[in-house]
């Protein structure tokens, strides 16, 4: 409840009036307010940006992953985790500038800038969950006469599922807080008031676009413990 809860008093802040009220209270240069409803608008935009940089973010990272535990990738292993740690090591605001020169304004620079990275997390995570599965499960199964791919998906994810499932969480997580970035790119994020009151010095439109990306980071985090939690449920009934 701890993420809800804060993702509730986060969005509450990002109003009009209670942002206003807290910048008047603290004695801050207030200026123009982001309406409500634009404000709600940025974050339907800000939250598919997110979850497009996530689903790319993941489905790569868990395919890499997956690769590298097969005998079939095992020798690319170690170049794919260099590749990976590469993709992580530039942080977004410099992989964005580097790309608007190619990909041109809005969307595809952030995309490209979440996907990679959050690669890394996913990939490692999937590896490193993977392992964990003992090797006697393995041949059980294939004695049991599963193929590999029947192996994998019906045995071997279930079984790292939980761990899996935690590095999609700070992937996620980190996908949602770090598309604010877009804004610099000319994407319509929740940083678009971020950026706008830091060229124009309007603390409350500051405060409402970092308090309403913290609230939707927060949200995001919520949901997916849950998921995590019902997942956890069907697979501990299946065992």
């Amino acid at each position: 409840m701890a993420p809800l809860l804060l993702a509730v008093g986060l969005a509450v802040l990002s109003l009009p009036e209670v942002a206003g009220f807290v910048v008047r209270a603290l004695g801050l240069q207030a200026g123009t307010p982001v309406p409500a409803g634009r404000l709600a608008w940025l974050a339907r935009h800000h939250l598919a940006l997110a979850l497009a940089g996530f689903a790319l973010a993941g489905g790569a990272g868990l395919a890499l992953g997956i690769l590298a535990t097969r005998a079939a990738g095992a020798s690319l292993r170690a170049t794919l985790d260099t590749l990976a740690a590469a993709a992580q090591a530039a942080p977004p605001v410099v992989v964005v500038a580097l790309a608007l020169p190619v990909l041109g304004f809005g969307a595809p620079p952030i995309l490209l800038a979440l996907a990679a990275y959050g690669l890394m997390p996913v990939m490692r995570g999937t590896v490193g969950a993977l392992a964990t599965v003992p090797e006697e499960v393995r041949r059980a199964a294939t004695a049991l006469g599963l193929t590999p791919a029947q192996r994998l998906w019906r045995v071997e994810l279930p079984l790292a599922a939980g761990p899996i499932l935690e590095a999609l969480r700070v992937v996620l997580v980190l996908a949602v807080a770090t598309t604010a970035v877009g804004a610099l790119a000319g994407a319509q994020t929740l940083g678009t008031p971020i950026v706008v009151g830091l060229q124009t010095q309007n603390t409350l439109a500051l405060i409402q676009g970092a308090a309403a990306a913290a609230a939707l980071a927060f949200l995001a985090d919520a949901v997916w413990l849950g998921v995590m939690r019902v997942v956890g449920r069907v697979v501990g009934g299946r065992a």
